[in-house]
């Protein structure tokens, strides 16, 4: 299925990166927006969304590039498209100097609202968690 690269991009409350990267980098930090738990293990995080016991899903993804403090890039390790990536990456804003939250992320034009959604949902869980 052919995917196509997307963006959105959400004004972060925040003007310092030292306290937004480790929510883009960090499995502790990715826990507290992007799902219920995120582990890392030998070099790979598991994602898990809803409880072990009951309904859940769980997703891993590599990182396959990063600049400290700019942009990290996964790849889910189901993805079969070799092109498709998923990127959080902040940039400050020019006009109130707070950052942005520029998220890249592919998705097929039947898939794309939803993953829109999706992501939407996430952003409204880190504005709730941390207050960014």
């Amino acid at each position: 299925m052919d995917k196509k690269k997307f963006s959105i991009e959400h004004e972060l409350r925040c003007k310092s990166v030292k306290i937004i990267w480790p929510l883009l980098s960090t499995p502790a930090g990715l826990a507290k927006w992007l799902a219920d738990e995120v582990t890392l293990e030998d070099g790979q995080l598991t994602f898990t969304w809803g409880n072990v016991w009951s309904h859940h899903e769980v997703r891993s993804a590599g990182i396959i590039e990063k600049k400290d403090f700019e942009f990290i890039r996964y790849r889910w390790c189901d993805e079969v498209n070799e092109n498709a990536y998923w990127e959080l990456k902040v940039e400050k804003g020019d006009i109130t100097n707070d950052f942005i939250l520029i998220i890249t992320d592919f998705a097929s034009a039947s898939e794309k609202d939803t993953l829109e959604d999706i992501w939407s949902g996430n952003l409204e869980r880190l504005h709730r968690s941390t207050g960014l």
